[in-house]
């Protein structure tokens, strides 16, 4: 497999034609290496449109997902994030590089281990991990400019509005399967929010992510 020829045809035809069309966004995906982050096993399909296995029953998110969240959030080199969900630790590296620090968090000790490595390897000492469950806050480092939920959530919850500061962006995947929202929630000022329903999907829930009390007939 040639795989820059892999990694141009990914990003002219996959991601680009997905609305990312920041140029420094494309860039950054030819510099950081998305195959070095895909278990070994299926290396070769590090450049497909679809969802790689990562063991544990999770997946990798599509690389037009990535994409478009980096895209989406305008990260700048002062924002401090906070990744719920380090996964293969490939969309770490995307914020890393675009941010100032990134504080991800992973239930699976086994991910944090694999990509500690992995993001070490590629130099990039900004982003700190941690084992634990975020999936309903995780105010520690916070206040936050950055917030990113990667798996899909039912509902919101609340703790994460109130640790975006004033100006801060989250971006999460609300709903139930099969119709969900990617949703880009901008703090304008304390306790005042905005919210833009970007596309639909439909990815992994959240572990433990918050319910919302459901009706029984």
């Amino acid at each position: 497999m040639n795989i820059e020829q892999a990694r141009f045809n990914m990003i002219e035809q996959q991601i680009r034609t997905w609305d990312v069309l920041d140029q420094d966004i494309l860039n950054l995906l030819s510099k950081v290496k998305r195959e070095e982050f895909v278990p070994q096993t299926y290396r070769t399909l590090a450049f497909v449109d679809m969802e790689i296995p990562l063991g544990h029953n999770q997946l990798m998110m599509q690389p037009k997902l990535e994409a478009r969240i980096v895209q989406e959030l305008s990260i700048k080199k002062t924002d401090k994030i906070l990744e719920v969900g380090t996964g293969s630790g490939y969309l770490t590296a995307l914020l890393a590089h675009q941010g100032h620090h990134v504080h991800s968090v992973d239930i699976v000790p086994d991910f944090k281990t694999r990509a500690e490595v992995k993001l070490k390897a590629h130099g990039f000492a900004n982003a700190s991990l941690e084992v634990g469950d975020a999936a309903r806050g995780w105010s520690r480092h916070g206040p936050y400019d950055v917030i990113v939920l990667t798996g899909s959530i039912p509902i919101l919850p609340e703790v994460f509005l109130h640790d975006l500061k004033p100006g801060g962006r989250m971006f999460a995947i609300v709903g139930d399967a099969p119709a969900m929202q990617a949703q880009l929630v901008t703090c304008m000022a304390e306790g005042a929010y905005n919210t833009v329903t970007l596309f639909e999907t439909n990815i992994q829930p959240l572990i433990n992510a918050q319910q919302p009390e459901r009706f029984v007939f």
